[in-house]
């Protein structure tokens, strides 16, 4: 244990393993927090006072990760506590030291160490998926309950407040689920960041236009195109979404009705990427299952992706869809039939004539299939007449270069016969010859 707490110590682990000695005060109110990479000056010395390194003496700053025990866990819990530019001193037990190993030669085993430290500053947490700096987070009040976090699919109680330019535009206490929501009601880069906050917390989050209104801005809000715009969240409650692995099969099929519910929602409302979302979700539930009820609730999801990803106009995804519904039931109409509407707009239509010839077969009363039958074959007629057409005038072009060389050739014989050719020396009957060659070459290209 270190040597007895002095007036104005703070005892940082409850168990006088780490004491805080305040030397200078430091500026505002963030701290830095796990995550951040910080930059500090420090000065170790023994009980005895003996240096056995320093920074400042190096004059190079130590910079390192917090929270990833890259240092000794004394650092890591007093670190936590200081401001930009504050000087503290820290005095550890071995314990949140080296220990009974020590650091030969220099640190003895089961040392006391002192710490002068200064803060010199730190760089932020990314939180943004792409590690762009989208999404940059700086910790108010720390979470009190570490390693406990929503997800997506979680329900969170949250209190935030928007800035943009010191301008308050968005104040309000939301109740949500994560990845349930729109842009416009909150906006990505405040429903990924909630996923990396404990509870209680309060932290202030810088977000770039990607993460938040984009080039659309927010009319209502007087937010302009690609702006950089501040949150500050406090982390109220939450509830995690419930892990499919931990599901039984029944249980896995009722989550899976539900999130396709939710897809059917956003679906008629037309906010067909939440939609898309919600189905993938109601699909990951069914990954662990395997009776008729799972696969048939499976294609009426992908089916409902097609469907979604159709008012997208995304073709291939559309396919792919559709294709995993007829791996489940091979004549499937409506996976036949979305499958071929989407070939024939992207330009496949005899592969879309072979789909709806396969609704035929299946329902040959379908009216719709035989519209996009005659569809299709007016498009491959009309194809095959253009192909007919541009054959046609590319042969007879062919024709009339082949007929214009010919006449060329004919002519440089002549000339080369008039001019005496035999009778030329070699190189005035190359220069000759390389004239006509210039002219044949004018005739094709044009």
């Amino acid at each position: 244990m270190p040597e007895q707490e002095v007036p104005g110590q703070i005892d940082l682990s409850g168990d006088g393993g780490v004491l805080k000695t305040m030397i200078q005060e430091g500026n505002g109110d963030e701290k830095p927090h796990d995550g951040c990479t910080v930059s500090l000056h420090y000065t170790g010395t023994l009980v005895d006072g003996t240096v056995f390194d320093s920074s400042v003496e190096r004059n190079e700053p130590f910079e390192f990760e917090l929270g990833k025990g890259r240092v000794i866990k004394g650092f890591e819990m007093f670190i936590p506590t200081m401001r930009k530019g504050e000087k503290s001193v820290l005095t550890c037990a071995p314990e949140y030291g080296y220990g009974p190993a020590g650091s030969p030669p220099k640190i003895p085993a089961n040392s006391t160490l002192r710490f002068e430290l200064e803060l010199l500053g730190w760089k932020p947490e990314d939180l943004s998926p792409k590690s762009d700096g989208g999404i940059i987070r700086y910790i108010i009040t720390p979470t009190t309950k570490k390693g406990k976090t929503p997800n997506e699919g979680g329900l969170v109680e949250a209190h935030l407040i928007g800035k943009f330019e010191d301008r308050i535009f968005d104040e309000r206490d939301v109740s949500f689920v994560i990845g349930e929501v729109s842009d416009d009601e909150i906006i990505t880069g405040v429903q990924t960041a909630l996923q990396k906050f404990g509870k209680d917390e309060t932290s202030r989050l810088v977000i770039k236009p990607e993460y938040a209104f984009g080039v659309k801005g927010h009319k209502e809000w007087n937010i302009p195109s690609n702006a950089t715009v501040e949150y500050t969240c406090t982390l109220k409650n939450f509830e995690k979404e419930v892990k499919a692995w931990k599901l039984n099969e029944e249980e896995s099929i009722e989550q899976a009705k539900i999130y396709k519910e939710k897809g059917t929602k956003f679906l008629k409302d037309e906010k067909f990427t939440l939609a898309i979302k919600m189905y993938e979700k109601s699909n990951s539930f069914l990954s662990n299952c395997s009776n008729d009820e799972s696969k048939i609730l499976k294609a009426a999801v992908f089916l409902n992706i097609a469907l979604c990803y159709s008012k997208l106009e995304d073709h291939f995804e559309v396919k792919k869809a559709c294709n995993t519904v007829l791996e489940i039931d091979s004549k499937n109409v409506k996976a036949l039939y979305r499958r071929g509407t989407s070939c024939l707009k992207s330009g496949e239509t005899e592969t879309a004539l072979a789909d709806f010839n396969k609704v035929l077969e299946i329902e040959p009363q379908n009216k719709a299939a035989m519209n996009q039958v005659t569809l299709c074959k007016r498009v491959v007629k009309e194809s095959h007449e253009k192909e007919k057409k541009l054959y046609a005038n590319m042969f007879t072009k062919f024709a009339n270069v082949d007929n214009e060389k010919e006449i060329k050739d004919r002519n440089k014989d002549d000339v080369l016969t008039s001019c005496g050719e035999w009778n030329m020396d070699d190189e005035a009957r190359n220069e000759a010859s390389k004239a006509f060659e210039e002219v044949d070459q004018n005739v094709v290209m044009i």
